[in-house]
């Protein structure tokens, strides 16, 4: 880590949420948590004698035990993947996931209570206020009830998950974030977590990036089978749940949880594809800026040009401020305030989970970060792209949306992510002193834009690969190497030293270990050319866009992506406007080219 950051990061403040694991007021919200849900209960079994006012009453029922659990969750969250030793947090959290159970099973009869009551929902919706507030729901449940199996069926499944996959994903979380390795920096060898070799990538000196790479590639051989036993576990199970629920294939629930169609996703991935040389342009650029012929994988990340690559925190915040200004005084002054009242927790550190993430804390209308900033660049531009995601949801919050109303598909989960890196890099850019600061700016932003489009893509050929000869057998991690590796070369190409790529990908990235959400990698790539394009749209129209923009990050509950993005004149389902968000990515492309190697 950079001596120009402080050595104590900020961590997360969730005490006006509860004041400690151990609290009355936590095991009072604990107790309402199980009235909600038998609140809920009661209407659905007493639902037939008044249809109109039992499902009124469900669906109020239903949002409040959602506000309960999910602050609830959030919280237990907050300890667990910031500390995995903490056994306090996670064996509270295996008591709420005992309790969440239920909720579940009362969600499946809800689900199915509206498929079988679709003909009299038009009547319902027309009478009642709440119903009509919450119509996209209960139209959308009622499609997707042709999915469910039997009540007795899902109630045991959702009950096996807790010994099953959701076990497997734990285990995948303890066995990445405990894991300890030596490396020598500096001329001192000391004990790192293996997440912590990742931050290395961007290291400035060659030879700390590959022997990063060399660790961190003995590092996950050494676990490579028990992650290996909970991918088959994983993966396995969702399986055999899709074909008794009568999916088509993995992809398919996936596509309805984005709410997408396969045409849309299928022109989305084909104009990825066929971005595929553009981006090896940019790898080859790189690899020349680097004096090399070619990009092994511990360079895909290495800086190039010349900035101050060293940021302490309090540098990042008064950046990221000042850039969010130019966009809209309101975001600055929301993004100070995550600042200022530490919802953000910072730094990496033995037993805290890798990467960064953004949750709603609904009971407080907050949200928290977790970020693992180094004080590169990058990790500058993360902190906008995860404070993008606290502010959609302060978005929600402000317009009133209820639990089921915010129940936001990760398509458009990303949208204002996106356009908040977006706007900081751009923004930079224009700021650049000389070419080689540009070049810094522009390199940070073309990886990220090539983790989203390319390296999304190799994860999403992985996923499907792994499902199908999942169904016919178990695998072994040998395979699951191959299977990496394979897809890989099939996205990044000539682009990338085929000697030198990330065989282990699959062990670290928790995408892969959930038996509720497969696929959690094409939505990224939505998200990145959603956002961009829409920064285009506010480039056209300027201050004007934000009152639209709000009003859609409002809404992403209630409504398809097709039918938000038509209200900006966006067609989904044809590949010009995707073609044009890659296009500005390719305009970047060619001014990184242009930037002679020094």
């Amino acid at each position: 880590m950079s001596q120009a950051m402080p050595t104590a990061l900020p961590r997360w403040d969730l005490s006006n949420v509860y004041p400690d694991l151990e609290s009355p007021a936590y095991q009072q919200d604990l107790d309402r948590f199980r009235e909600e849900t038998a609140r809920l209960q009661s209407h659905l079994d007493a639902g037939d004698q008044d249809f109109t006012a039992h499902l009124s009453g469900a669906v109020q029922a239903a949002n409040a035990a959602l506000l309960t659990g999910r602050t609830l969750r959030a919280y237990l969250n907050s300890f667990v993947s910031t500390d995995s030793y903490n056994t306090l947090a996670l064996r509270k959290l295996s008591e709420f996931e005992q309790l969440h159970v239920e909720l579940q099973k009362q969600f499946t009869r809800l689900e199915a209570w509206i498929g079988r009551s679709a003909d009299r929902l038009d009547q319902a919706i027309a009478q009642d206020p709440v119903l009509r507030e919450h119509e996209f729901y209960l139209r959308e449940a009622s499609e997707q009830s042709r999915y469910l199996m039997s009540e007795a069926e899902e109630t045991l499944a959702a009950e096996l998950n807790l010994s099953g996959g959701n076990l497997w994903s734990k285990l995948q979380g303890a066995v990445v974030s405990q894991l300890n390795v030596p490396f020598a920096e500096n001329g001192e060898e000391k004990q790192v977590p293996a997440t912590t070799l990742i931050n290395y990538r961007s290291h400035p000196d060659a030879d700390v990036r590959r022997r990063a790479y060399e660790t961190e590639m003995k590092a996950w051989e050494q676990v490579r089978n028990p992650l290996a036993a909970a991918m088959n576990g994983i993966k396995g199970t969702v399986i055999t749940l899709d074909r008794r629920r009568g999916r088509e294939d993995a992809l398919h629930s996936a596509i309805d949880a984005a709410r997408l169609d396969r045409k849309t996703l299928d022109v989305m991935l084909s104009v990825m594809r066929e971005s595929f040389p553009m981006f090896r342009r940019y790898f080859r650029a790189k690899a020349a800026h680097l004096g090399k012929e070619k990009l092994a994988w511990y360079d895909l990340f290495a800086p190039v040009g010349k900035i101050q690559t060293e940021f302490s925190y309090a540098q990042a915040r008064d950046f990221v401020l000042r850039h969010f200004e130019a966009f809209s005084p309101d975001l600055a002054v929301f993004a100070a305030r995550a600042f200022d009242n530490n919802w953000i927790d910072a730094g990496p550190r033995d037993g805290k989970r890798a990467g960064a993430f953004c949750m709603a804390v609904p009971g407080v209308k907050e949200s928290r970060v977790l970020s693992n900033f180094d004080g590169s660049l990058d990790q500058v531009f993360t902190l906008a792209h995860e404070l993008g995601h606290a502010f959609h949801n302060d978005c929600m919050f402000a317009a009133g949306r209820t639990e089921l109303q915010r129940s936001t598909p990760m398509t458009l989960a990303e949208t204002a992510s996106i356009l908040c890196e977006t706007i900081v890099v751009n923004a930079a850019l224009k700021e650049a002193k000389d070419r080689q600061e540009e070049l810094a700016i522009l390199e940070s932003s073309l990886n990220n834009a090539s983790q989203v489009i390319v390296d999304i893509y190799s994860r999403f050929l992985f996923e499907k690969e792994v499902f199908e000869r999942r169904a016919k057998a178990e695998l072994s991690a040998e395979e699951l190497c191959e299977i990496m590796e394979w897809a890989q070369r099939e996205t990044y190409g000539d682009g990338l030293d085929e000697r030198y790529l990330h065989k282990y990908m699959w062990t670290w990235k928790p995408h892969y270990y959930s038996t509720g959400l497969s696929f959690y990698n094409f939505p990224y790539a939505f998200g990145l050319m959603f956002g961009i394009g829409l920064y285009a749209i506010y480039l056209e129209r300027g201050p004007a866009f934000v009152t639209d923009y709000r009003r859609l990050l409002s809404s992403t509950g209630m409504a398809r992506p097709a039918d938000l993005a038509a209200g900006f004149g966006i067609d989904l389902s044809k590949p010009d406007f995707w073609e044009r968000s890659l296009q500005v990515v390719n305009g970047q492309i060619e001014q990184y080219a242009a930037i002679k190697a020094v």
